[in-house]
């Protein structure tokens, strides 16, 4: 069996079974907000797990805010930064065609309820995200912008955001910058108080922690109103008893990740070769953002003629799980609204496919998909001709 859907959801990692294993039994176990000596314990092992976590991706541990994972941590930044905007005047919000579904739908419910004004980017043919449009948008609204939300790495293409350059711009303008770098953290270097980014996220499962764990990272955390009201959890950031035990599972896969950075230079090229290999039987086949920088363990590939849906169930007979990221409406594929962001038409958007690994998985998987992916493209071209 090969799982090729780490975008979407990636397995426990290996180091992280482990430690859970040992982890469970021998314990501690108790509420880390308790007074008691095993609480304390449990305590100590949860701001250890944070401490961890802040060096790996270069932040202060009182910047870190656990939660269940990135679109809590994007709802709550939506929220505490509007509700001060709103009070401000200020009525314009910046995103781009490329975002996760939680920034659209936080950025339409501010619409719809409260009246902001949402800005779209277009992207380039490669998924770049219009840079010299933004800038203009910056200077005509600056005074009106309550946030700018441009992602770091996209979750469908895999392609990498200049948004080192967006923060510089976000601060000369003194707009904050929300980064969705849910996709970014633990797949690639990040450092995040070097980034000039104002708030970060992470979710524990694209990257082999526990699902339902994450956090949040804030470059001034007073800015932040609680989207949960618990018991002062968090430094009164984030209500509700911390899932202790997952949040030590983010530090276990973020120091995987800092110890074997050095295979997504392999993971990188074995990509490569894949699609290189594909590309030379199909030249009809695209590759979603080819000329634009990606996460090393992504490929978005268009086989054009036939529908991704049908690609990925001939796929997974072979026991290989890809997915296609297509919204599907009466039975009619419907190109996702990231590649409709990017220019790209139905005929090339109805047929991707979406593969990607990670650091937990072989790099030599890149072979057998190939040969997997040619064999159901050269049958599905075959059954179609008839």
């Amino acid at each position: 069996m090969i799982y090729a859907d780490y975008n979407g959801s990636a397995p426990i990692c290996p180091e992280v079974r482990d430690y859970l294993i040992k982890r469970l039994e021998t314990g501690p176990f108790a509420n880390p907000n308790s007074i008691h000596h095993m609480g304390t314990k449990t305590l100590m092992g949860m701001e250890n797990a944070r401490a961890v976590c802040a060096k790996i991706v270069g932040a202060k541990p009182k910047q870190i805010i656990f939660n269940s994972g990135a679109s809590e941590g994007i709802s709550t930044v939506f929220y505490s930064v509007l509700k001060r905007a709103k009070k401000a005047g200020k009525t314009h919000i910046i995103i781009s065609g490329q975002e996760h579904s939680v920034v659209i739908n936080c950025a339409k419910r501010a619409q719809e309820e409260q009246d902001f004004q949402v800005l779209s980017l277009k992207a380039n043919h490669d998924g770049i995200v219009d840079v010299e449009q933004l800038k203009i948008w910056l200077k005509e609204h600056g005074d009106q912008l309550a946030l700018v939300s441009i992602m770091a790495a996209n979750n469908e293409t895999g392609v990498i955001q200049p948004y080192k350059e967006i923060s510089d711009l976000c601060q000369q303008a003194q707009v904050p910058y929300v980064c969705d770098t849910t996709q970014y953290i633990g797949k690639t270097e990040f450092d995040f108080n070097k980034s000039g980014i104002d708030y970060a996220f992470m979710s524990g499962h694209k990257i082999g922690a526990l699902t339902g764990a994450g956090f949040l990272l804030a470059k001034d955390t007073t800015t932040l109103e609680p989207l949960i009201i618990g018991g002062g959890q968090e430094r009164n950031l984030r209500g509700g008893t911390q899932n202790y035990i997952g949040n030590e599972t983010l530090a276990v896969a973020l120091d995987y990740f800092q110890r074997n950075q050095d295979k997504l230079k392999k993971l990188f090229e074995k990509r490569k070769e894949f699609e290189n290999k594909v590309k030379e039987k199909f030249p009809e086949v695209v590759i979603l953002g080819e000329n634009a920088p990606r996460l090393a363990s992504s490929t978005y590939i268009a086989l054009p003629g036939v529908h991704g849906q049908a690609v990925q169930i001939e796929l997974e007979s072979k026991d290989i799980f890809v997915t296609t990221s297509s919204a599907c409406s009466d039975n009619e594929p419907v190109t996702s609204k990231v590649l409709q962001s990017m220019g790209v038409d139905d005929h090339i958007g109805r047929g991707v496919v979406r593969i990607s690994l990670g650091l937990c998985s072989g790099p030599e998987l890149y072979d057998e998909i190939a040969d997997a992916l040619i064999a159901t493209y050269s049958k599905l071209q075959q059954i179609k001709s008839f």
